[in-house]
């Protein structure tokens, strides 16, 4: 086989392991991870907060609590979905995740100013969801990972068993969907020796981690 033959070669491999890939996760990723997989953003590259974002966002399965001051039907109970949004009585769905309260707050009295004159709301997680994380490509144990709220992705690759022997030890992945789309690269010694920004990256639920 001569050198052109080998790397066609090699390259049909690779399509084809990301077509397994992407076929053998479907119910653990969401297939915008595999729609994406030529774009990416380096962990450095991200603003400040969206590594380790200040105050307490809302995050996907999270129990909220919005009260809409002296006005009871107007107000929810309810937690965030999967799209990273709720749905609230007469002013329809409103995006949550990635925000803080307060921000949530301002948003829901803005819409609710067609109802009715200066309304008055308040936002509280009654409870926060559990940070299970997707972790799959060249781990040892593929599958979802149980963490804590602001979990390491060494934590996730951790709890999944560990790097393979055929890992890519520069292509590490977090495909993150809230507040924004995105697939963010790490590299291995970044993550061990924590240096610059993989330092402090903090997971959240709607995350997920993929070696390649």
């Amino acid at each position: 086989m001569d050198e052109q033959q080998e790397r066609v070669r090699d390259v049909r491999a690779g399509v084809g392991r990301w077509v397994m890939l992407c076929g053998g996760v479907l119910g653990l990723l969401w297939l915008g991870a595999c729609a994406s997989v030529g774009s990416y953003v380096w962990v450095d590259e991200l603003p400040k907060a969206t590594v380790k974002p200040e105050g307490n966002p809302i995050s996907v399965g999270d129990s909220v609590n919005v009260q809409v001051f002296g006005q009871d039907p107007y107000s929810a109970k309810t937690r965030v979905r999967p799209d990273g949004r709720i749905s609230m009585p007469y002013v329809g769905d409103v995006e949550v995740a990635g925000r803080n309260a307060d921000e949530v707050s301002r948003d829901v009295e803005n819409r609710l100013k067609k109802f009715m004159h200066t309304p008055t709301v308040t936002v509280v997680v009654d409870e926060t969801a559990n940070l299970r994380v997707p972790v799959i490509g060249e781990v040892t144990k593929p599958g979802t990972v149980q963490l804590e709220r602001g979990a390491s992705v060494m934590a996730a690759i951790a709890g999944a068993g560990g790097l393979t022997d055929f890992a890519s030890r520069d292509r590490i992945f977090v495909v993150r969907r809230f507040p924004f789309v995105a697939r963010i690269r790490f590299t291995y010694q970044a993550l061990t020796q924590a240096e610059g920004k993989a330092a402090t990256f903090m997971l959240q639920p709607g995350d997920s981690v993929v070696v390649e």
